[in-house]
């Protein structure tokens, strides 16, 4: 079980350094249109190019403590959980489609309650470069963003946003690991053999369908966590229902998908670098 943890979160980790800059742009695109809800929103490229020449190649990975660190917790649990709760309905029923799925859920909800505090700050920290200079907090690293958070916010500004981030990990936990160990078995039956093609595939595939699924709770997501009280003290975004319909009907419904680019380079990605590097991993602990 140790073994199933621990790989799972070393290879969330290494998975996520390869990725992050790809993050940095998706979460600044998911925001674009909460600064900019007149303006068009640029391409993945213009805007890559443009921070790039804005801010360096630094400035993609700003929140890169806060993104490990959410690895840390994330993805050590969604994974882990995910396997030890397989195998324990492995006792009771024989493992298909539905099991992985159901499985998947509980995992991914679990995880996301666990990490949330680090989802907050991994957001913070993404953006905060893009502020006017005015505005920024400009963080010093992932626990100097959580103890400012903490100190002008209170606590419970760690779990704002919770609700789809979680809603979002559950459908993660399905639509990603779910069917990823799914299409493992698919791919294989039709002949994708190989370990590291057989892997890229169920994980681009897996990557694919959770990244439609859940952006628009990932644009919720993002506008909950990032939001700040105005003068009279109130949010602008209370539920992830209530955000969902405000952006559609102040921005239109597409904007729950901006970004999408981004959002699908950072899911795809790191699905299939998490999952290359554990079963990596898992190769070297057996050869041991």
């Amino acid at each position: 079980m140790s073994i199933s943890f621990g790989t799972a979160g070393m290879g969330g980790i290494l998975g996520w350094l390869v990725i992050h800059p790809a993050n940095t742009v998706a979460v600044r695109l998911n925001l674009f249109s909460m600064a900019n809800p007149t303006a068009p929103s640029p391409s993945f490229l213009t805007f890559f190019k443009d921070l790039v020449k804005s801010e360096g190649a630094a400035g993609l990975y700003a929140g890169l403590g806060a993104g490990v660190l959410r690895q840390v917790f994330y993805a050590t649990s969604r994974f882990g959980l995910f396997e030890v709760f397989r195998d324990q309905m492995a006792k009771y029923r024989e493992t298909d489609v539905l099991s992985r799925l159901l499985t998947g859920c509980a995992s991914g909800g679990i995880a996301a309650l666990i990490s949330c505090p680090c989802e907050v700050s991994l957001v913070r920290m993404s953006n905060d470069r893009s502020l006017p200079m005015d505005k920024r907090r400009n963080y010093g690293n992932v626990f100097n963003c959580g103890t400012t958070i903490m100190k002008e916010e209170g606590i419970g500004a760690f779990w704002r946003g919770c609700a789809p981030f979680v809603n979002r990990a559950l459908l993660v936990g399905c639509c990603q690991v779910g069917t990823y160990d799914q299409f493992k078995t698919t791919y294989k039956n039709l002949g994708v053999t190989s370990k590291t093609g057989n892997v890229f595939c169920a994980a681009m595939s897996s990557g694919l369908i959770y990244s439609v699924v859940t952006n628009p709770l990932e644009t919720a997501k993002n506008r909950m966590a990032f939001q700040q009280a105005d003068k009279a003290g109130k949010l602008p975004y209370t539920g992830t229902i209530q955000t969902l319909k405000k952006i559609a009907s102040e921005e239109g419904t597409a904007a729950l998908w901006r970004g999408f680019p981004a959002y699908y380079t950072r899911c795809g990605g790191h699905t299939v670098m998490m999952f290359i590097f554990v079963e990596a991993l898992r190769d070297q602990y057996r050869a041991m």
